[in-house]
């Protein structure tokens, strides 16, 4: 959900994608009766429905994990191709896309072990990215950093990593926003390069996550453009963790055997499914709203991000439904390998520099951070644009919605759009127990509360509306 990406082949200014539209009265926006009358409907009737539950309960039932570039994750899209065609949206289609294709190899859990001081076996997981252990495995003396920021500081100048295993140790805290995930997944993301410059013969991470269970977290790492890793990587569960982080605190050295047949496998086919509900008076105009449709292998992916599947199609599926389209088209796209970098919303954009489309995106944003209850309303839109979205939130209260500040983004796979000027605004959900389960077998569909997904799509189905049915242009005027 954290990655640092360029796009060289995105060559719109956001400058260049400014369009002028109407401007908002001074003061408070108040809408019309019968828009009033639509969105109270919509959210009586979602928080009612459990289509966005039912939705994830065939995805993850039926297809289960989907990891990008597999058979699994072509499975899913064409789940999704025959959802969303039998739910009546518009124009289904899948945009084709390559990704270079990373596995674990022919299982999720991979061996690790403490061979001294005290024999034992670890919980642990390869990283997206990591590469194999070469023969029968690797064993090698532990060198223990309490966080990543120790690893960053250390002097090397006597080679203390050469041919040893880097163990980096710090830990999450757990917060309703998931603010403490950025910041522990340097290690995540990073620790390779550095460990691995070293000459080190690999890395282990505590799990970024915040589970207290004997699962490891797994994840993408950073992939530099002119290399990929060359040694193993992995993540271990907490309590493991703790195990060797009480063996160092004793003064003893530890030594860890470990094997895993992880690696790139070469280029294969993925991609994004789009649907759309047409809109009625401007239907070039689009609303993105999305979520990501493939997962990690090592659980099948209900909460990252199954549930974001199934909230945006019931919020888009209760609109197409409401009797009246709204002025603008809501475009529902389903993206592939975003687990991996966000390689299909890359592709989105790009398809969209090159038909032409990328300035007709009026707004976006996705739902990626689990099934609990949406907190707060966020934006990221032009000054004139704020009373709209104060107006939104009032109608929005009764649902326990507050509202958020006009910064920040609309969800990971929107970055490469926000990036080239397209607004955004996003609809935080409740995130405290999210990295409970974010990333490892237990993220599962018996986690998702009915109630708390009805009130998802209760704030989708408003808030989607609220965005296609205006005239209200989201982007700043060139006076702004």
């Amino acid at each position: 959900m954290s990655f640092q990406i360029s796009f060289p082949g995105l060559l719109l200014s956001a400058a260049a994608l400014l369009l002028t539209g109407p401007v908002a009265a001074e003061g408070p926006h108040r809408f019309d009766e019968r828009t009033l009358e639509t969105v109270r409907g919509l959210s009586e009737k979602a928080l009612e429905s459990d289509l966005a539950y039912e939705i994830t309960r065939s995805l993850t039932t039926e297809v289960g994990p989907r990891l990008a570039g597999t058979a699994q994750e072509a499975r899913a899209r064409e789940w999704a191709v025959a959802k969303l065609t039998d739910l009546g949206f518009e124009n289904v289609r899948v945009e084709s896309f390559d990704v270079d294709l990373w596995t674990r190899g022919p299982s999720v859990f991979e061996e690790v072990a403490i061979v001294a001081p005290f024999p034992q076996p670890l919980y642990a997981s390869s990283l997206g990215g990591a590469a194999a252990t070469p023969g029968e495995g690797i064993e090698a003396e532990v060198v223990f950093f309490s966080s990543f920021d120790e690893l960053l500081a250390f002097d090397d100048a006597d080679d203390a990593l050469e041919g040893k295993l880097v163990f980096i140790n710090d830990r999450m805290v757990a917060s309703r926003t998931g603010e403490g995930y950025g910041w522990a997944n340097r290690k995540r993301s990073r620790a390779w390069i550095h460990a691995e410059d070293r000459g080190a013969v690999g890395v282990l991470i505590r799990s970024v996550g915040t589970s207290s269970h004997r699962f490891a977290h797994t994840g993408m790492m950073s992939r530099l453009e002119e290399r990929k890793a060359i040694i193993p990587a992995l993540a271990v569960s907490a309590p493991d963790a703790d195990q060797v982080e009480r063996i160092v605190a004793s003064g003893e050295t530890v030594r860890i055997r470990l094997q895993t047949s992880a690696g790139w496998r070469g280029p294969v086919d993925s991609g994004n499914v789009i649907a759309e509900v047409v809109g009625s008076e401007a239907p070039e105009e689009i609303v993105i709203i999305g979520a990501h449709l493939d997962s990690w292998d090592n659980g099948t992916g209900a909460l990252d991000d199954g549930a974001g599947v199934g909230i945006v199609t019931a919020a888009a599926k209760l609109i197409m439904d409401e009797g009246r389209r709204p002025r603008r088209t809501i475009r529902v796209v389903l993206f592939g390998a975003e687990e991996v970098g966000l390689i299909g919303a890359r592709a989105y954009a790009q398809a969209r520099v090159d038909d032409g489309t990328l300035a007709n995106h009026v707004i976006g944003s996705e739902s990626d951070f689990g099934a609990r209850e949406v907190w707060q309303l966020g934006s990221n839109v032009a000054e004139h644009a704020l009373p709209y979205f104060d107006a939104m939130h009032v109608q929005m209260q009764h649902l326990g919605i507050t509202r958020g500040p006009n910064e920040g983004g609309g969800g990971p796979d929107m970055m490469p759009l926000q990036l080239q000027g397209m607004p955004v605004a996003r609809l935080n959900q409740n995130g405290e127990d999210y990295f409970e389960y974010h990333h490892t077998p237990n993220d599962t569909f018996d986690k998702i509360v009915p109630e708390e997904m009805a009130q998802n799509v209760a704030a989708w189905a408003m808030f989607t509306w609220f965005l296609a049915d205006t005239e209200l242009s989201f982007r700043a005027t060139v006076a702004e």
